[in-house]
């Protein structure tokens, strides 16, 4: 049987870095996918103890692991598909071992942390049964619409279904996507934000929340608030190719309001209105396509506050972006979030 999980990437629509000072964030699931594809095979199908294999379809790159390696390196792992236990060092260095070998690019050694990732996520979970997993993207890759979550969030939705660990809400089961319930999406998102911390370090969590549980939500100290909307809300996202260091930049942020304390507490605050204003608007009724078109202006408005930028018209600057090489999507704010497919 192959088992195939997409989840969602993210959109922050305000907040971003005041939300680890404590200020509200608003994030959504976008309607850009990653997607997990795994299919476990009998071992000794290749006459051996069979291997661990990613095909990550994108970049064109394909890893593999014999399994009696795998073995060698963590030992006894595996059948722990309940709550995770948090990679401990010990784990992570036999894990990092297991990538010497393996041709990574230079120009994309920035794989080695979502690697581990994968082999952390695959080895907690099914041990080291042979299998093959497939990974597609609509999303790019650091460009701060929560690719590495949607990775880890679609890969651990596919190891837990094939590890009989979750199940599904709905649908026919048979090639069609298909919601889990909230209890198992708890259970996915405690092992993707594993796999995040694998990959960040010290992420807040946000990212891989939004991409399991999808809609909008309002996130502030840690805590998680729903928001109900009704009516989807589409915007242009533009990729502009230049890669961004979320480290470096909320560490920015830091530095300066170490430097002007009382400056930057007004700032903060300024962007928790805004956040708490914006999700009042988010939540409220629509009934017609005057009400919508209020909202929308007033989503608007609210964004360019937070990012201080302009206002135009949705065709005219995708156009005009896109003629300078940078990458648009329209995309559909606030649907689902993780969806698995059996076939």
């Amino acid at each position: 049987m192959e088992v195939r999980a997409r989840a969602p990437g993210k959109i922050i629509l305000a907040g971003e870095h005041a939300v680890v000072h404590g200020s509200a964030a608003v994030a959504a699931a976008i309607d850009l996918y990653t997607t997990s594809s795994l299919r476990l095979l009998p071992a000794g199908e290749d006459g051996g103890a069979g291997a661990v294999e990613l095909d990550l379809r994108d970049s064109g790159l394909t890893f593999s692991w014999p399994c009696s390696r795998v073995h060698a390196a963590l030992g006894e792992v595996g059948g722990k598909s309940g709550a995770p236990t948090p990679c401990s060092p010990d784990e992570l260095a036999a894990v990092s071992k297991l990538l010497e070998g393996q041709e990574i690019p230079e120009a994309k050694i920035w794989l080695s942390a979502g690697l581990s990732a994968f082999l952390f996520l695959y080895t907690s979970i099914l041990g080291c049964r042979p299998g093959k997993a497939v990974v597609t993207s609509d999303l790019p890759i650091g460009a701060g619409l929560g690719s590495s979550a949607a990775f880890c969030v679609s890969m651990s939705g596919a190891l837990l279904t094939a590890a009989g660990a979750v199940g599904v809400a709905g649908g026919s089961g048979a090639e069609e996507w298909e919601l889990f319930g909230k209890d198992d999406l708890e259970l996915v998102n405690q092992w993707a934000f594993q796999g995040e911390k694998i990959i960040h370090g010290k992420p807040s969590g946000i990212d891989n929340s939004v991409s399991t549980f999808g809609s909008m939500i309002k996130f502030k100290k840690g805590e998680l608030t729903n928001l109900k909307s009704r009516n989807p809300v589409k915007m242009l996202i533009t990729d502009t190719r230049v890669g961004r260091n979320t480290k470096a930049l909320v560490a920015g942020v830091s530095e300066r309001a170490s430097r002007h304390p009382d400056a930057m507490a007004s700032v903060f605050n300024a962007v928790n209105s805004i956040s708490e204003e914006l999700s009042s608007v988010v939540e409220l009724p629509v009934e017609d396509e005057i009400a919508i078109t209020s909202r929308e202006d007033k989503l608007a408005e609210l964004m360019e506050m937070n990012q201080v930028s302009a206002h135009t018209v949705l065709e005219k600057v995708a156009t005009e972006l896109e003629s300078h090489g940078f990458r648009c999507f329209k995309a559909e704010v606030g649907g689902h979030g993780l969806q698995v497919c059996r076939a």
